[in-house]
């Protein structure tokens, strides 16, 4: 049986939003150890097995007096959700992937400072783990001018509709210090994944990475972000979904791109992934609570972007691997 957990009682992190990536983050944080409370009004969740999981029926049970920091892995947007968290003293970890409500987290910087708490925004496969994948590239170089990344799949339902939709809008490009916008499903390039996904068609979409990644790069010159489409993709994406999404995708990829320079002469670093995307949020979303947990007190007070070096980056890159994400490395040019 569930347990409701006590009041008096605080619990390391909360779970909201128990679809596939939620229930994976309860599963990997009570199998870490951690006690966790867990809330999703539609859906139980496959916790209750889980050494320390416990349920909740209120996102308003979530405060600081009970829980230390909560995981959003629900629908978007988790902007107002964040707010009211952070005002009950709780810090927050989201995955959100949706443009308007990274914009609408990032402006929670003063309040995170007013009230000494931290809110993780994007911390999922994309963006998320392509932060931490630039961050580990550009520590083999000596300046980065560009950063091209490009995701391949998707993962829950509500995952699936934000890629749907995101090849229908316009997508934001950083572009000699200035943002610009294409047109979703313009701009065809065809990109090699890891194996066994291989090469696909790309286009741009209005995608969450190059906010998040210009905020935590800034010298970065260029950013852009695609998706991998079909013909039929970018033909009905301005219309409704023609059927509904699968539970959780298939293989999903993550192809992380950065050019720059390296004792003066010109390089180019890419690493990626091949893993189900749900799978991938999971490991990044359970890495970063335990490490802003684990901080307490010292945990970084402010909005926070994964590759802004705000917290540990290349201990997250760890942590993710050894949560089960194998990371690989294009090379082939190397002498």
């Amino acid at each position: 049986m569930a347990r409701i957990v006590a009041a008096s009682f605080v619990t390391p992190c909360a779970v909201v939003g128990l679809g596939a990536v939620g229930s994976r983050v309860a599963h990997q944080l009570t199998s870490s150890g951690f006690d966790v409370v867990v809330h999703d009004p539609f859906v139980l969740g496959d916790v209750e097995g889980a050494p320390g999981a416990q349920r909740v029926f209120d996102v308003d049970d979530i405060s600081g007096d009970r829980v230390a920091a909560a995981v959003l892995c629900g629908p978007t947007p988790h902007g107002a959700i964040a707010r009211e968290l952070i005002g009950r003293g709780v810090n927050v970890i989201s995955t959100t992937d949706d443009p308007d409500d990274v914009h609408a987290m990032l402006s929670l910087e003063d309040d995170c400072r007013r009230l000494n708490r931290t809110v993780v925004v994007g911390a999922a496969a994309s963006p998320g783990m392509s932060g931490l994948l630039v961050a580990e590239l550009a520590r083999r170089v000596d300046v980065v001018d560009e950063i091209h990344v490009a995701f391949h799949g998707t993962g829950g339902p509500a995952c699936a509709r934000q890629h749907h939709q995101a090849l229908g809008g316009d997508a934001l490009g950083w572009h000699d210090g200035e943002w610009i916008e294409r047109p979703g499903g313009s701009g065809r390039e065809l990109l090699w994944f890891p194996e066994p996904i291989g090469g696909k068609d790309c286009y741009r979409a209005e995608l969450a990475d190059p906010i998040v990644l210009q905020r935590a790069f800034s010298a970065a010159k260029r950013i852009s972000a695609r998706v991998s489409a079909t013909r039929r993709d970018r033909l009905t994406a301005r219309l409704p979904m023609m059927s509904p999404p699968h539970a959780e995708g298939g293989l999903g990829g993550l192809r992380v791109e950065i050019r720059g320079s390296k004792n003066g002469q010109r390089v180019t670093e890419v690493a990626g992934i091949a893993e189900r995307t749900a799978v991938v949020t999971a490991a990044v979303a359970a890495s970063v609570a335990d490490q802003v947990i684990g901080r307490g007190a010292n945990s970084p007070h402010g909005v926070v972007v994964l590759g802004d070096g705000r917290l540990d980056d290349e201990a997250l890159v760890t942590a993710v691997i050894q949560r089960g994400v194998v990371v690989q490395e294009y090379v082939g040019s190397r002498n």
